[in-house]
């Protein structure tokens, strides 16, 4: 398709995760050979998140290449769902794990702990996506910073500050104006991607509720498309 349509196409590269070395010589391959803009990894490995030393091979390659890792949800580990995530008839249980509400909780936790974790101090050049308007992260940013910035002494500035220097954020799936005022306050206009979600959401609604948003046209236009062109290296 990327092939047929390249105006049209671009791809993120899906790499073996829980075999590392190799999934970095694929990220690698995907770059460099076949031109792919990056990669998407969805939720835990094997109950472990990115900040695990074991991904490092991964996150560094990353970083050399200057592609960005889509941090996507993904259905909760077993043991969590169990946990969280029961008790009610099984599709109300499936939609609270997910796109409901469980799934975006547990991203934003993920991108905390890369943060936490130091990541981005030992890499300074790796780029992370979030998408659903930043997994709740920006309704909750000023609390992280009272809250782990003062604890997080390892860390070489405030917590907020890696959300804004290292993350991008997409509108996927969340096409409603109150949270994408908070987005814009919370990572500023230069951090925001317009995204569909197809094909969980309706693309006609996400493009109409784009169009009517009030954004001055060079706003518009780096929300749009400008960011992602030059993130994603697509002009």
């Amino acid at each position: 398709m990327v092939t047929a349509y390249p105006d049209r196409f671009a791809a993120f590269a899906t790499l073996p995760v829980t075999v590392p070395d190799a999934a970095a010589a694929e990220l690698e391959r995907a770059v460099g050979d076949l031109g792919f803009v990056g990669t998407m990894i969805s939720g835990t490995i094997g109950g472990r998140f990115l900040d695990d030393p074991f991904f490092s091979p991964i996150l560094e390659t990353a970083a050399r290449l200057n592609v960005p890792i889509y941090l996507h949800p993904a259905p909760p580990p077993k043991p969590v769902a169990d946990v969280y995530y029961t008790g009610f008839a099984d599709p109300i249980n499936q939609v609270l794990a997910t796109g409901g509400y469980g799934w975006h909780y547990e991203t934003s936790l993920h991108a905390l702990r890369l943060i936490i974790g130091g990541v981005f101090d030992r890499l300074p050049e790796l780029k992370v996506i979030l998408g659903h308007l930043g997994e709740g992260v920006p309704f909750h940013l000023p609390r992280i910073d009272d809250t782990l910035t003062p604890l997080a002494g390892q860390l070489t500035k405030p917590v907020s500050d890696y959300f804004r220097e290292h993350f991008w954020v997409t509108t996927s799936g969340y096409f409603y104006d109150g949270p994408f005022r908070l987005t814009r306050e919370a990572f500023g206009d230069e951090r925001l991607i317009f995204s569909v979600d197809y094909p969980f959401a309706d693309n006609r609604r996400a493009a109409d509720w784009f169009d009517r948003l009030d954004l001055a046209p060079e706003v518009r236009e780096k929300i749009a498309h400008g960011t992602v062109d030059e993130l994603l290296r697509l002009r």
